[in-house]
């Protein structure tokens, strides 16, 4: 799940049993390890990004598993499958 408040966005991702999770997408110009998330401590995987007023695509990496957010603002299929979608408002 993703929310955006202002220019700023909360991504939350459950996957208990996992290492290390990182969400990735054209923010980060898709570098697998991009942008590390903080496990808490109900199994849910949470980082805040401030970005620049857009559409972008993500997705999360847990384990170097790629998985797709369809709680998002909605899903584009790119050329690897399907992308989560994020809206950060002018």
């Amino acid at each position: 799940m993703v929310t955006v408040t202002g220019n700023e966005a909360e991504f939350l991702f459950f996957r208990p049993g996992a290492k290390q999770v990182h969400v990735v997408g054209d923010f980060n110009h898709w570098h697998a390890r991009g942008v590390p998330m903080v496990r808490r401590a109900d199994g849910h995987w949470q980082v805040r990004l401030s970005l620049p007023p857009g559409t972008f695509k993500f997705r999360y990496r847990a384990d170097g598993e790629w998985f797709t957010d369809y709680a998002a603002f909605g899903v584009e299929f790119g050329p690897f499958g399907p992308d989560s979608l994020l809206r950060v408002a002018a």
